[in-house]
Formats: C-alpha cells, structure tokens, sequence
C-alpha cells in the first residue's frame, strides 16, 4: 500500500489492506494539511494501481475522502477498477461512495481503460 501526492492527484498503489493503513494515516494527513493551506478545493484520487483492496483499505480511503470535504475539499476517485468496484460492493461500502458505476457482479475482468469516478458521500 502506498500513497504518492503528485500536486492534486493521489495516485494509490500495491494492495490497500490492514497491512498498510497505519503506515499510511499519517500521509493522508499531511496531505488534507497541505491542499488546505495551499488553497486547493478539490483533488483526484487515482486508483488504477490499487491491486487488491480489503475493508481496511476502504475505510481509510472512505475516512480521507470525508476528512477532505469537511474541510471543503472536494475529493474524486478515478480510474476504479472492476475489482475496486466488487470490493466495495461486496464489502457494502456502497452507501459511503456515491455516483458509482458498477460493473456487473459476474464481471471477472479487471479492465483499467474503465475510468469510473466516485465521490464521497455528502
């Protein structure tokens, strides 16, 4: 699990599961910080490069997306991959992301050029 800022995209990569979260906090932290005092409204998740997401991992991306709009930071994700997409409705994180677009649940493709986008629940 890892988390590189590059200006307003996050770009997530490696497996977001319990192993990485508390490594990580402290990036998702820094990060709100820094667009808050830089003036930001908004920045992109990009999750093309997240291989394998459990509950853990959702709920820190779920946490960090609400974190930023309570600081009135609009935070998108992009490029959610069919097996994202599975994990967060498989692990019902459905009612935490809105403006999801789901792929079928008998869908075992993992297609990348799919830039489906989410935003946090308001």
């Amino acid at each position: 699990m890892s988390v590189r800022i590059d200006g307003t995209v996050a770009h997530l990569e490696g497996d977001w599961t319990m192993a990485g979260v508390p490594e990580n906090i402290d990036l998702v932290i820094l990060s709100l910080n820094q667009m808050q005092s830089e003036g930001e409204k908004s920045f992109v998740i990009d999750c093309e490069q997240i291989e394998e997401p459990d509950t853990s991992g959702l709920q820190l991306l779920s946490v960090w997306m609400e974190c930023a709009r309570l600081r009135g930071i609009e935070a998108k994700l992009v490029n959610v991959t069919d097996r994202m997409q599975r994990a967060i409705r498989d692990l019902g994180f459905s009612k935490y992301f809105t403006d999801v677009i789901f792929s079928p649940p008998s869908s075992e493709t993992n297609d990348l050029s799919e830039n489906t986008m989410i935003s946090s629940q308001q």
